[in-house]
């Protein structure tokens, strides 16, 4: 597989299925997005932290790839002359998002409750935890915004917004889990 193919000196690339569209088009940018969020997980499962939490995140960065592909994909092009689907991979599942859900959960048990909103920080994997959940809610702003004229399969939207809800309670987990500390967020008295 050659590495440069020049095709995109121009300023255009080529969705799955061919359309040539430019580089800055809403889908490149959202599937472009959802890629960085993959290397941002790929970094926290580099850290030193739970087995559980490095197999979680090795399976969401698998269902990242499809929703990468979900959104590569040109809505016209995305059935075959016959008639089967161009992405021939296992989709987003409700199973995928309640699995998300079920992780959120049992993390949850474990923490005291929140009562104030909490800084970023307190530790290096934590910090970094973070960084992942505000690039997922990007990427879901931008799916939903390409969603608004371009529909794309629900569940993808569903799973981004259930993986920054994981990703922040996540981030909880490992600072109860690191013995950092959690800082809340009080407002300054005017």
């Amino acid at each position: 597989m050659k590495i440069y193919t020049k095709t995109g000196d121009k300023g255009t690339t080529a969705l799955f299925g061919g359309t040539r569209v430019p580089k800055h088009h809403i889908r490149i940018d959202s599937y472009g997005t959802v890629d960085e969020l993959n290397s941002h997980l790929g970094l926290i499962r580099d850290q030193d932290i739970d087995t559980h939490y490095k197999e979680m995140l090795m399976h969401i960065q698998d269902r990242l790839f499809t929703v990468g592909a979900i959104l590569a994909t040109d809505p016209e092009k995305a059935i075959l002359k016959n008639g089967k689907e161009r992405l021939n991979i296992p989709k987003i599942s409700e199973e995928n998002i309640e699995r998300l859900e079920q992780e959120i959960d049992n993390m949850n048990t474990a923490l005291p409750p929140m009562t104030h909103f909490v800084l970023p920080g307190g530790h290096q994997t934590v910090s970094i935890c973070h960084i992942a959940r505000c690039v997922c809610r990007r990427a879901e702003r931008l799916a939903s915004a390409l969603n608004d004229f371009d529909p794309i399969d629900p569940l993808a939207l569903t799973y981004l917004n259930r993986l920054s809800d994981y990703l922040f309670v996540l981030a909880r987990k490992l600072s109860s889990d690191l013995n950092a500390d959690e800082v809340k967020w009080i407002p300054e008295k005017q």
